[in-house]
């Protein structure tokens, strides 16, 4: 299929597009402005502590240039950087299955991904591009890893896709556990010994004083990991027909049936087999910081989109053996339209949902503008703790006299919010 390539660009280029336009009344909110409101004071020792878990290097690299250049005072260069990394996500899944399984594979793979909606939160938060920036780099790091002359590159991508975010770990297993399994390429693991000493080395430095979520993990979470890690696997591959919940143990149980399938007839190969060890390491990995919030908790869109990514390329093997010519092709075509349709008006949906969300909080910081001079305002004030916990009046003004204001000229349009949030921005009494 030699047109395969340029149809997956011109989709992503489409639906990247429809997202931007889809997204066009965002703004800034909730974890955004940790950076933003701290932004003033980073220091270079500051680009190496964790935000949360995460290294965020690179992340916090990127999104100064941004605030350094557009400021605050649109969200769509921001929105722009993230579906850049889609894209990207999507035209390197495409080349990696394409290359074991076939362009009429690859691209029902690209697809898939590319409108997930299942995945919704890392499509329409700015604030996840760091997220799927790993994946990028991760996916460019595998893909080079597969040509023993590129193990250089390899490893230099790999590096990058850590220092966006702890994501990159699933890939580094996948591509460590390929080469341990490759007789002929043991030897390779040794390019990829200086990133795990880095690894190592910052999670000593800074990464141990990163902040978890409240209730605290504890020693509790090795019990409840594998529970998590089976829910979170069975709500990702859920996710590429865009259903989730109880339906997802039986789209895993036949997940699961597939690929065992295809092994018992085929043999396992080094590759799938790391891909395998990558997705179950994401999981386990986070259930051991984040089990103590339910087990449920790891079936949210944002890790979903993560365990999507590899759970297509480790399908693309049983995948390559389905009867895609004859009669079938237009059955399999059929089957693969309903779950795009699915996972489309999935993600239409929650973009619906979001803006809701965003018209709440461009009303909360109106309500910053409009109390800036009102003598009773509370300088530690915030306009809404569940929307923007982050803010207090004095850093949001400190941030709009550096960066620029991200609601000049916005209408309100939830006015109970308005008033909701400038009643908080008051002192008692006043």
């Amino acid at each position: 299929m030699p047109r395969a390539l340029p149809i997956v660009v011109a989709a992503a280029l489409i639906v990247c597009a429809v997202i931007l336009w889809l997204t066009r009344t965002y703004t800034f909110y909730f974890d955004e402005w940790t950076f933003i409101s701290t932004a003033p004071d980073w220091t270079l020792a500051t680009y190496f502590r964790p935000h949360n878990e995460h290294p965020a290097i690179l992340f916090r690299l990127v999104y100064s240039a941004l605030l350094d250049t557009v400021g605050l005072r649109s969200y769509l260069p921001y929105m722009a950087a993230l579906v850049v990394a889609h894209a990207a996500n999507v035209v390197l899944l495409f080349e990696l299955v394409r290359r074991r399984s076939g362009d009429l594979v690859a691209l029902a793979a690209a697809l898939l991904l590319l409108v997930l909606g299942a995945g919704w939160e890392d499509l329409l938060w700015a604030f996840q591009m760091a997220w799927l920036a790993s994946v990028a780099l991760g996916l460019g790091a595998v893909l080079a890893m597969q040509n023993p002359r590129r193990m250089a590159p390899a490893t230099g991508l790999l590096a990058a896709s850590l220092a966006f975010s702890g994501i990159g770990l699933a890939f580094a297993v996948a591509g460590t556990v390929q080469l341990l399994l490759t007789p002929a390429r043991r030897r390779d693991v040794l390019w990829l010994v200086p990133v795990g000493i880095g690894l190592a080395a910052w999670y000593v430095a800074f990464g141990r004083f990163g902040n978890h979520p409240n209730p605290q993990p504890t020693a509790g979470n090795l019990l409840l990991d594998p529970l998590y890690t089976l829910w979170g696997m069975s709500q990702s591959v859920a996710g590429l027909i865009g259903e989730g919940g109880w339906v997802g143990a039986a789209v895993l149980a036949a997940a699961v049936a597939a690929l065992a399938w295809h092994w018992w007839r085929h043999g396992a190969d080094s590759f799938e087999i790391g891909a395998a060890a990558g997705l179950v390491a994401f999981y386990l990995v986070t259930g051991l910081t984040r089990a103590q919030l339910g087990v449920q908790q790891s079936g949210a869109s944002r890790y979903t989109y993560i365990g999507a990514v590899l759970w297509l390329i480790l399908l693309a093997g049983p995948a390559r053996n389905l009867p895609w010519r004859g009669t079938w092709r237009p059955a399999l075509t059929a089957c693969l339209f309903l779950a795009c349709f699915n996972s489309a008006v999935l993600l239409f949906e929650f973009s619906v949902a979001k803006t809701a969300q965003m018209e709440r909080a461009v009303a909360d910081l109106q309500a910053l503008a409009a109390e800036r001079g009102d003598p009773c305002l509370d300088p530690d004030g915030h306009s809404d703790l569940l929307v923007m916990p982050q803010v207090t009046a004095r850093l949001y003004y400190r941030a709009v006299d550096r960066y620029g204001d991200p609601v000049a000229g916005i209408p309100v349009r939830d006015q109970s919010d308005f008033e909701a949030a400038r009643a908080n921005l008051r002192k008692a009494g006043c």
